[in-house]
């Protein structure tokens, strides 16, 4: 039987407190968890979330709905698992870069308007990233062309540089990506 990892979003479970135990508090897919229609075999999600004063237990409700900012504030985390596409399905003669840049600003707020217009893919954020190949390969790509290839099992740490990712391969790259707010001076 054949999987379609196009269409497989991540499962989250999360775990909590109930009258002193620990219980699950959830299990099923991330509820922001989105296929990009306008980009085949691109997937997003923001799995979780934390305030910058984190306490336990954790007593309200999902921190990572769809909506919430990408980018998180100086001591917020977010945690995504994102899917790339080879690059060829931006190359192909159909796809619209238009539909596809409206549908990031709708799923990735604070984000898609990163996106350098002049440099498709770039990007900078403020914040540190841990970022982690789980499926697949991908070129990491900094400043005049630098770039590095990384397989699975990579981890990249970002440290607020301008970069893009790029899946110069035939198959789909999955990342997971946790980003720490931060401040420049």
């Amino acid at each position: 039987m054949s999987i379609d990892i196009s269409a497989r979003v991540p499962r989250r479970v999360v775990t909590g407190m109930r009258d002193g135990k620990s219980v699950f508090v959830s299990d099923g897919a991330v509820p922001n968890a989105h296929l990009h229609q306008s980009t085949p075999g691109f997937m997003t999600s923001v799995c979780w979330a934390t305030p910058s004063q984190l306490s336990l237990p954790l007593d309200r409700g999902d921190p990572s709905l769809r909506g919430i900012s990408i980018p998180p504030a100086p001591g917020e985390t977010r945690l995504m698992i994102v899917r790339f596409p080879p690059d060829a399905v931006m190359a192909d003669p159909s796809f619209d870069p238009i539909a596809a840049d409206a549908e990031q600003h709708q799923y990735l707020p604070g984000l898609a308007q990163l996106f350098e217009r002049e440099a498709p893919g770039m990007h900078t954020t403020d914040t540190v990233d841990y970022d982690i190949v789980l499926e697949g390969e991908i070129w990491l790509e900094l400043d005049d062309g630098a770039e590095v290839h990384l397989r699975q099992g990579d981890v990249a740490i970002q440290c607020g540089t301008r970069h893009a990712w790029r899946n110069k391969g035939t198959v789909p790259a999955t990342m997971a990506f946790i980003l720490i707010g931060a401040t420049r001076p």
